[in-house]
């Protein structure tokens, strides 16, 4: 009887021990199976989902390029100020509350500060507005940002002395130059009261500045500009009124038979006549670069600020035949696009 309780001893061990194997396994066998944390990135847009879906789509389809699939392993959260800037504050700090991995800030200063005092730990994209980062407090330098935040400039107020070049050479009759222009937005400010006249000088031509501070002063405005009688129309910078609004503004320019020149393409193909500034898609498909850098363990701090290096000038035929405009043909030889 002695062996035998032996022997069922030992076959007992040798079943605890074959099954304390198997819940080894079984443990690492789900440990195995369980999923991947999902990247959370948080935007932060100016505008709102219609004005923003140009250039998220183009950030959203380079992230794709780069093996990022929204919905499958990312997540992005989108947060839009409908072009109020004092909801920045308030967004970006709920942005931060989600624990997102990354904020990419779709805006100027405002937006990308409001980011910034929100949290020092989670990194921060730009996707590019016309303000120097480092004068703007962004950045310590482009080459070495610092801290948490990093991604595009697009530097350009000096272009729109450029762009009332090409307002000029489209319309040669040109004397008379109504500029509306945005208070809020530093870079505005500088291009209508600084380099706009300097360039007006140049060019003999007399440049009249409307600033606009809210959706409701842009008929007030439109009436103002419409008594002095302009012979073109110049839109400073961008920002998010300016955008929001774009297509008031080009109704007005399309209805008062003014030939108009502005930042963006968009304006463009909402119906403006003329556009110069940066290649818009080319930069913002650089924001799914940070992106990746970033989540593959890059610092902002350590990854420099990129500068626009392709600009873009688009003409509408469409616009010109509307407001009884013939461009010139060594102006349209010029253009990188010309819609027909």
């Amino acid at each position: 009887m002695k062996f035998v309780r032996t022997r069922w001893s030992l076959v007992n061990n040798s079943v605890c021990f074959a099954l304390c194997a198997l819940l080894v396994a079984l443990s690492h066998s789900a440990g195995a199976q369980q999923p991947e944390k999902i990247p959370r990135i948080g935007y932060l847009s100016n505008t709102n989902p219609a004005g923003e879906s140009t250039r998220s789509e183009v950030i959203r389809l380079a992230l794709r390029e780069l093996g990022y699939i929204e919905g499958q392993n990312i997540t992005i959260e989108y947060r839009y100020t409908e072009g109020k800037p004092d909801r920045a504050a308030e967004l970006a700090a709920e942005l931060v509350r989600l624990k997102v991995d990354i904020i990419v800030a779709a805006g100027g200063p405002t937006w990308v500060h409001a980011a910034k005092n929100a949290t020092k730990t989670i990194p921060i994209v730009m996707t590019g507005a016309g303000a120097d980062p480092v004068e703007a407090g962004l950045v310590k330098s482009l080459a070495y940002p610092g801290g948490n935040v990093t991604g595009i400039t697009l530097i350009n107020p000096e272009l729109g002395g450029k762009r009332l070049e090409l307002l000029k050479e489209a319309v040669p009759k040109l004397a008379r130059v109504a500029v509306l222009y945005d208070p809020s937005n530093p870079v505005t400010v500088l291009e209508s009261k600084k380099i706009l006249q300097v360039a007006a000088r140049g060019l003999g031509l007399t440049v009249q500045s409307w600033e606009v501070r809210s959706a409701d002063e842009f008929e007030q405005v439109f009436a103002a500009v419409g008594k002095w009688h302009p012979d073109g129309l110049h839109v400073a910078g961008g920002g998010p009124l300016l955008n929001v609004n774009r297509k008031r503004i080009v109704d007005f320019a399309l209805k008062s038979r003014l030939p108009s020149i502005y930042l963006s393409k968009e304006a463009v193909d909402a119906g403006g006549l003329m556009s110069y500034g940066v290649y818009l898609a080319d930069s913002y498909r650089r924001v799914a670069y940070y992106v990746d850098k970033i989540l593959k363990g890059a610092k902002p701090a350590e990854l420099p600020v990129e500068q626009p290096t392709k600009f873009e000038f688009v003409i509408n035929l469409k616009a010109a035949k509307q407001i009884g405009l013939t461009i010139p043909q060594k102006v349209l030889a010029r253009a990188d696009k010309v819609i027909r």
